[in-house]
């Protein structure tokens, strides 16, 4: 019996276009999938988004405003999530920042303390960065919360102006020190009196969000929260 074209079309693609798990590389049937099974069960969930106080929040006690914060994911080194960040950030895979994205934009959604939030802000990068890379994994991000949580991303509002490199290997002092004046306002108007979500990939330290956050809480009647994809451990 002879199969479907569309089935003999989708294995002749997935001969010369083979299709790999993100995580640990095994061929994937579905050529829409991002993870394999086994992999989707390995991602290591906070439940952090209807917890008050919760670790994230916690990191911010003292040093920013903020209505609620949270994040999908713990993030530890040689770790799936590890992997899955490095395809987004240097390797060009939109795709996973956009899957991460989605998973985010299912838990703010699901959230009772995120419902009053008006709008998205990608914690920018510098042009500079922007060009090298050839886009803000932050904003593709926003645009995967988007895509299941209905939400306007507001682009130029706030921009980063001085160029700095990786804080990956700064301690503490040192990457709240580099953050100083790096952000500044570009169209204030866009985001006054609104709940604004910042949003990036990772909470590390903290001091690059911290940075982006009180300039955006120098516009009057801005309330602020956060959601990045993964915490640090």
């Amino acid at each position: 019996m002879l199969l479907p074209l569309e089935n003999l079309l989708q294995d002749f693609s997935k001969l010369f276009f083979p299709h790999y798990c993100a995580g640990c590389g095994q061929d994937l049937k579905n050529r829409e999938a991002i993870l394999c099974y086994r992999c989707q069960q390995d991602l290591p969930f906070t439940n952090f988004f209807d917890t008050a106080n919760n670790p994230v929040e916690k990191s911010f006690f003292g040093r920013l405003r903020l209505e609620h914060a949270a994040a999908s994911f713990y993030f530890t080194k040689d770790s799936l999530l590890q992997n899955l960040l490095i395809e987004l950030k240097y390797r060009n895979n939109k795709a996973v920042g956009f899957y991460l994205g989605r998973i985010l934009g299912h838990h703010l959604k699901n959230a009772e303390r995120f419902k009053t939030i008006d709008a998205l802000i990608a914690l920018p990068l510098h042009p500079k960065k922007q060009m090298i890379r050839g886009y803000n994994q932050a904003r593709i991000i926003c645009e995967g919360i988007k895509a299941v949580w209905d939400k306007p991303i507001i682009d130029h509002a706030v921009e980063r102006i001085i160029f700095s490199n990786t804080q990956t290997q700064q301690n503490r002092v040192n990457r709240w020190q580099n953050m100083e004046g790096i952000f500044g306002l570009k169209n204030p108007s866009e985001i006054q009196h609104k709940h604004l979500l910042l949003v990036d990939d990772v909470t590390t330290s903290g001091a690059t969000l911290e940075a982006c956050g009180s300039v955006l809480l120098a516009v009057d009647g801005v309330k602020l929260s956060i959601a990045t994809v993964a915490y640090t451990i």
